[in-house]
């Protein structure tokens, strides 16, 4: 960012100017956060944040602003705690930004917890106070942000897994005046935009003969509703075919809860219907007793098959290290208990430094894509770029949300012209399921993986690349 700042600097753009674009863009996000009339504290410390935050009031004209520049935390913390009690609807944490290198004292420490101990939704400018903009480290006391708006682009100690207390959901405003960035990354920050036409429009005369067919494995007793939920995701990507094979116990119970789908019974000898387009094999095959031969069949796919191969859930750990069929599409999709697994390792590891993780379990299984789930879900392969996914929030962690998510993905990639850039498709499933889970989360208290399902793929990435927001 420093260097971003200098090269724009020289162009002569003035810092003042990015300074007001930034108020502006900061009071926006405050507005759609609260009401006509609401109360905002408005926060601001000595250096750029402050004035951030500062430049923000004068847009803030329908709500309730009061302003306090803390330069010294024990003289300000009597007017901190006042305010507080007063009852705002939102604080604006302009008190410190990137440059903070060194602990708190304790007098803005104190501050820093009477914040947190209000229990007021935060929004934090740039970095919430007290974090260390490139480590994710906590210098001495931080801020407990809602949401951060991070400017320009992330910063990443605020992907530290171990920051995720502080930083809340993390949004970044790209486009704060700075001259187009002259500097380059192997990890980058998704978009809506990225998807503002994709997937591509599907020729008028097209039928379901050329829209791919969608072949899944999955669901077992005790498991079957995983089978339906894939399902049900596949058939929301819109391939021109869905079929499951499933275990005998269950067929008659996944079999029940399907129509469009064809449903099947797997046997040892069962054979891939002759025109699939691309496989998935995993939701729901968590029963003990499953017989060998269904490791097998996905080692078999895994190794020869030419059609696109997801692994999900217990069968990642039927998988076997090493060499895939060349120019094979190859997708795992584990969180981090499952990658902990598979590396051999402890999930602590995998989650202090996810794009290692990423890498690392690429090279081991043959250069696959890997979905590394969770918070902040990680997309890449042993080789060229990782794309950290923004949307989704914590009303994913729950049972079938992971099986929705994998049907999608096949369903996806079971479509010829999706196949072509095969890491665009998988950013925009991962994307998709995420931002369908923040519509819902926008409109409602509570929802349900089937509800999830229901509403798959009705997020325009066109309308939010505008600046509709992320609900």
């Amino acid at each position: 960012m420093r260097r971003w700042e200098e090269a724009t600097w020289a162009t002569g753009q003035s810092e003042e100017a990015v300074i007001r674009r930034v108020g502006e863009l900061v009071a926006r996000r405050a507005l759609a956060l609260t009401r006509d009339g609401d109360g905002i504290l408005i926060l601001a410390g000595p250096g750029n944040n402050g004035a951030d935050a500062r430049r923000a009031q004068p847009h803030l004209a329908q709500r309730q602003t009061e302003m306090l520049v803390v330069a010294d935390p024990a003289a300000g913390a009597e007017a901190v705690r006042a305010a507080l009690a007063s009852g705002p609807a939102l604080v604006l944490d302009g008190l410190f930004g990137i440059g903070l290198n060194r602990n708190l004292s304790t007098e803005w420490m104190a501050l820093v917890e009477q914040v947190n101990g209000s229990r007021v939704p935060v929004l934090a400018i740039d970095v919430p106070s007290g974090l260390n903009a490139q480590t994710g480290e906590v210098m001495g006391a931080a801020i407990r942000a809602d949401l951060t708006l991070t400017l320009g682009a992330p910063k990443r100690g605020l992907l530290a897994v171990g920051a995720s207390p502080y930083v809340g959901r993390l949004e970044v405003a790209p486009h704060i005046g700075l001259v187009p960035c002259p500097l380059t990354s192997d990890l980058h920050w998704t978009s809506p935009a990225d998807f503002a036409r994709f997937p591509p429009p599907r020729a008028i005369a097209g039928h379901k003969g050329v829209f791919g067919h969608a072949v899944l494995l999955a669901g077992s007793l005790g498991y079957h509703g995983a089978a339906v939920l894939a399902a049900r995701g596949a058939q929301r990507a819109r391939p021109g075919l869905v079929s499951l094979f499933t275990t005998q116990p269950v067929y008659p119970v996944v079999a029940g809860q399907m129509q469009a789908v064809m449903t099947h019974i797997w046997f040892p000898d069962t054979a891939v219907p002759e025109h699939a387009t691309a496989l998935l094999c995993g939701p729901g095959l968590a029963e003990r007793s499953l017989p060998a031969e269904l490791g097998n069949e996905l080692r078999n796919w895994w190794d020869k098959s030419p059609l696109p191969v997801v692994v999900d859930a217990s069968a990642l750990d039927w998988l076997r290290e090493g060499w895939t069929k060349t120019n094979s599409i190859r997708v795992i999709t584990p969180h981090p208990g499952e990658a902990a697994r598979m590396l051999r390792t402890s999930v602590a590891t995998v989650q202090g430094d996810r794009p290692a993780a990423v890498r690392e379990l690429s090279r081991r299984y043959g250069g696959c894509w890997v979905v590394l789930k969770g918070y902040q879900t990680l997309l890449g392969s042993a080789e060229g770029d990782l794309y950290v996914n923004p949307s989704g929030d914590a009303h994913l962690a729950q049972g079938g949300s992971g099986d929705v998510l994998a049907g999608y993905v096949v369903g996806l990639l079971a479509q010829p012209a999706l196949q072509a850039d095969p890491l665009l498709t998988l950013r925009y499933a991962v994307w998709q399921h995420g931002a369908t889970a923040d519509a819902l989360s926008g409109r409602q208290a509570n929802w349900t993986v089937e509800e999830l399902v229901a509403a798959l793929g009705n997020v325009l990435a066109l309308t939010l690349a505008k600046g509709s927001g992320p609900s």
